[in-house]
């Protein structure tokens, strides 16, 4: 795969980036390298390894949950800099 002005900008635009002069070129190269990397892998002989599903043949233990309370909500709201009377007070981060 040939990497080109036209292959970045499409990636960038994807990502919510932008990329001019001297970067655009740098991360063509980087893409680039990274292309012949996995091109690299698909030289490697895979015939009959089984595909790696998990890493390791243990099972997951889980602890036992148990409810109890730590901190009381009037404890943990004292410290807030914003707060209203039950919750955390937080600036708007969405715009509609």
């Amino acid at each position: 795969m040939k990497v080109d002005d036209q292959l970045v900008d499409n990636v960038a635009r994807l990502a919510k980036l932008s990329f001019e002069g001297e970067a655009k070129e740098a991360i063509k190269k980087d893409m680039t390298r990274i292309l012949d990397f996995v091109e690299k892998l698909n030289e490697v002989d895979t015939e009959g390894v089984e595909p790696l599903i998990y890493l390791n043949d243990e099972s997951l233990q889980l602890r036992t949950d148990v409810s109890q309370e730590t901190i009381s909500q009037d404890e943990a709201l004292k410290n807030a800099p914003l707060k209203d009377s039950d919750y955390f007070k937080v600036p708007k981060v969405l715009n509609k």
